[in-house]
């Protein structure tokens, strides 16, 4: 037997079937963890409805392979109409997680391909009655205008995407679920299962497409999961390290260097700027700090926000002075932005702990903004002047 011939017969559907259901059920837990941990609840909802559906019908084409199990008509249709409407409910869900929220999907075509979807099945029934006698075997029963109906669900999506920003995955899983699509109807109207390899392509494309949304599940748990860790560690406005995160960079910085320093900047009259300017621009300029002062510390250590326009960074003084650092950055925001800063900044030779560095670093800042602005004062300068008005 040849593998086309064994892929065409009762165990490719097997094999299709089982695969199907075991990616649906990993889809399904993933919607689950979904539907408990965020908020928009209604969305992971319907999906776990949906999934739970799709597997019912693979379950069927299960039973249908082992000979001599029959199903009532009845329920093979009913489970052919809820395929199209998790199918329908699927791609309403991909797209409206994808789609941005200034591009608003409507629900409103899908709410009417769904309905359309009882309107044919009830054309359907009234052209071809099924008897009470009847039974389905092997899964050769027929649902024309259902089928055909379905493949213009397929390209009704398709064209409904245009709004959505979506991967290629997305597009490429609704072509390879056409393509099934096509390979079956074509395989049970046209060719009456003569050709194998036919046979065979319509049973593993679902597996294809069913990969593809997995994928497109997945893709989407670990952009939120990444989307939480970085607004737990991360400021929304600057997008640097908050405090608490700083504190931690910090200490590790602190136990695996030999020397460090911590270099604090606070902006000059960032008050009148806020008041002048107004806060989209004070905040436009508080980013360009911000950037100024992770590029300075790219590679040699970390930069957060303190608070309001207080900004930090921690480096490694072994390689580079922490005072050439601090000038450097002083000097890029005189030239680079409307404003000026001043810094201080403290070094672990005055203090092993990060809070205390942080306290004198700054001390040394205010010294910096009360003789003058726009300068750079290290700590131990500070205390020496303290010693000589003593």
């Amino acid at each position: 037997m040849s593998i086309t011939q064994w892929l065409s017969g009762p165990n490719g559907q097997l094999l299709s079937s089982s695969a199907v259901i075991v990616i649906l059920i990993l889809m399904l837990f993933m919607s689950v963890r979904l539907y408990v941990s965020y908020r928009n609840k209604r969305i992971y909802r319907l999906l776990i409805t949906a999934i739970p559906l799709i597997i019912a019908k693979q379950c069927l084409l299960v039973v249908l392979v082992y000979p001599g199990w029959s199903l009532s008509p009845y329920l093979y249709l009913s489970f052919t109409i809820m395929q199209i409407i998790s199918f329908i409910i699927i791609n309403f869900v991909f797209m409206k997680l994808y789609t941005h929220r200034s591009a608003e999907l409507k629900v409103i075509p899908f709410i009417i391909m769904g309905i359309m979807t009882l309107v044919v099945a009830g054309i359907q029934i009234a052209l071809s009655p099924i008897t009470a006698e009847s039974a389905v075997h092997s899964g050769t029963v027929t649902f024309p205008a259902l089928d055909f109906y379905g493949l213009i669900v397929i390209l009704m999506v398709m064209l409904d995407t245009r709004g959505a920003d979506l991967s290629s995955k997305y597009y490429a899983s609704l072509i390879v679920f056409f393509a099934s699509e096509l390979a079956r109807l074509a395989n049970e109207y046209v060719f009456q299962e003569s050709l194998l390899w036919l046979i065979s392509l319509s049973q593993l494309l679902p597996i294809v497409y069913y990969t593809l949304l997995f994928l497109l599940l997945f893709e989407w748990v670990i952009e939120r999961l990444m989307f939480t860790y970085q607004s737990s560690i991360m400021d929304g406005l600057t997008g640097l390290y908050n405090r608490r995160h700083f504190y931690s960079k910090a200490e590790q910085l602190l136990q695996g260097s030999k020397s460090m320093a911590i270099i604090f900047c606070d902006i000059d009259n960032f008050k009148k700027l806020n008041d002048t300017h107004g806060h989209h621009k004070a905040d436009g300029v508080l980013k360009q700090v911000a950037e100024i002062i992770k590029e300075e510390s790219s590679g040699i250590g970390a930069a957060g926000r303190y608070g309001g326009e207080e900004l930090l960074s921690c480096v490694s003084s072994e390689r580079v002075k922490p005072e050439i650092v601090a000038e450097s950055i002083r000097r890029r925001v005189e030239q680079e932005t409307m404003v000026t800063i001043s810094v201080g900044f403290s070094t672990s030779k005055e203090s092993k702990a990060v809070q205390e560095m942080i306290k004198q670093a700054d001390e040394a800042m205010y010294h910096s903004k009360t003789t003058g602005k726009n300068k750079v004062t290290p700590f131990k300068a500070t205390s020496s002047s303290k010693k000589t008005l003593a």
